[in-house]
């Protein structure tokens, strides 16, 4: 195989190379250059109108010529193999966050809070009586209210509001009017429920939520020996031998910190300032903050049920007085009421029986008086020898807060004791209390200050639940 020459008008040749050879050898020889570093790329399949690539030459062989398509020009196989590789990379295995990172699944939703209080006979716990009130993430008050019996404290949830910082409840209270059951019936279903709130009004009742907060990714920044960014249609391994010498070390990677991003604190003060002011909590000092829904979840649950109560469970048992809890254990038992006592005596069996020396009136409050609750109750009371009101317990109850009012004034009588064989002893006396509504010619009167006739005061109604608490 030779070259080919002619001699043309000008000072020099024009040299042409045989047709199909110097292009042969080429390719020949990049392949031979190409095989010790890395294996030959695959020869793709010949498309339709094109003829097969030919194989490497042999030794001692002229190589074969090269098929030229007609419409697609040739593509060397140097240039072919880094865009193969480039075509598919290798994959990149995903940084997956710490487990800690990760947010559980299982938050709560409105419908879930409906489902738990909307239209239930609940009871509110601590006998909180104001119509407002406002509670923390862990279920305590942060609002101001007075506390009464646990008879004014039956409620009904009828809306139910879920907002990102709180849920907000709406319903009615509802007090508990005895009516009296016959001997061989249970006292607690002979009971009224009358609602106390006005028609016009409503209790409010906000719960602060714990707030969720976004999970911090651990991210890293590429340094300075970070590998090179492979370029358009470059391989990632073309990419690196470019960048360093072979004589170089092998390449590492510094990682450097972003800086750092807000705390969960400072998140969570950037969402409720983002927020309108009667959607934000009530207490947002006190309120947490966690990736969790799930928690965030539990510790609204663990708040409602440190609120309400769905019946006289053993946590509302424990928080009335003693004169109650005697009445239920004695309910519980079907049985009279004993004294704990045992030498407490019964007044039939005493020579001079015990009795009430001094006079006294139960006091009354608003909330009976205005759904007209009066009547008669019964109290038993243990007078000791020495003639002062010992233990007592609810007989016949009346309920709406009264029943408090009477043990009150009861522990204020004197009495004089029980005698037997010439000694006082203690007795079991039993006490019935009248309680009346007022009207206004019981209304308190005060003097004139200018001489004229007197004029009516305000009523004031007696009893604990008539006295105004600061807010």
């Amino acid at each position: 195989m030779g070259l080919d020459s002619k001699p043309v008008s000008g000072w020099f040749p024009i040299v042409r190379p045989a047709r199909f050879g110097v292009a042969a050898l080429l390719v020949s020889l990049a392949c031979a250059l190409s095989a010790p570093s890395q294996p030959p790329a695959a020869q793709p399949a010949a498309a339709p109108g094109q003829q097969a690539a030919p194989s490497a030459a042999q030794p001692g062989q002229p190589p074969a010529p090269v098929a030229v398509d007609q419409e697609t020009p040739a593509r060397s196989p140097i240039a072919s193999a880094p865009e193969a590789q480039s075509a598919n990379p290798a994959p990149v295995p995903a940084v997956q966050a710490a487990p800690s990172q990760v947010p559980e699944q299982g938050g709560v939703n409105e419908e879930e809070i409906k489902r738990l209080l909307v239209g239930k006979a609940l009871y509110l716990r601590g006998g909180y009586l104001d119509d407002s009130l406002n509670f923390s993430e862990n279920g305590k008050l942060v609002s101001h209210s007075p506390q009464g019996s646990y008879t004014l404290c039956a409620v009904k949830i009828d809306k139910v509001r879920f907002t990102k910082h709180k849920v907000q409840l709406e319903g009615a209270r509802y007090g508990l009017h005895f009516l009296g059951a016959l001997p061989y019936e249970d006292p607690t279903t002979a009971v009224d429920r009358v609602r106390i709130t006005p028609r016009k009004k409503n209790l409010r009742i906000t719960i602060d939520r714990e707030v969720v907060v976004k999970p911090k990714q651990n991210r890293v920044k590429a340094g300075k020996n970070a590998p090179a960014k492979p370029a358009p249609g470059q391989s990632a391994f073309a990419a690196s031998t470019a960048a360093v010498s072979p004589a170089a070390s092998p390449p590492q990677v510094t990682a450097q910190a972003e800086a750092p991003g807000p705390t969960d604190a400072e998140q969570a003060k950037a969402a409720i300032a983002a927020v309108p002011p009667e959607e934000r909590p009530a207490d947002p000092g006190s309120v947490t903050t966690t990736t969790s829904p799930a928690h965030a979840a539990k510790v609204l649950k663990d708040a409602l049920d440190a609120i309400f109560a769905p019946g006289m469970d053993d946590r509302v048992m424990a928080s009335l007085p003693d004169f109650w809890k005697l009445y239920y254990q004695a309910v519980a038992a079907k049985s009279d009421y004993r004294p704990k006592d045992p030498t407490v005596l019964r007044q039939n069996t005493v020579d001079t029986k015990a009795r009430l020396l001094t006079t006294f009136e139960p006091g009354s409050n608003e909330f009976a008086q205005a759904n007209g609750v009066a009547g008669m109750a019964l109290y038993h009371t243990v007078i000791g020898s020495d003639g002062k009101p010992g233990e007592i317990a609810v007989a016949r109850p009346i309920g709406f807060g009264l029943d408090e009012s009477a043990v009150a004034a009861i522990r204020t009588a004197k009495f004089e004791p029980a005698v037997k064989d010439g000694k006082p002893v203690p007795v079991m006396l039993d006490l019935v209390v009248q309680f009346r509504i007022y009207s206004k010619r019981t209304a308190v009167t005060a003097p004139s200050k200018t001489g004229q006739a007197d004029a009516p005061a305000q009523s004031v109604l007696p009893g604990p639940y008539s006295v105004q608490h600061p807010q």
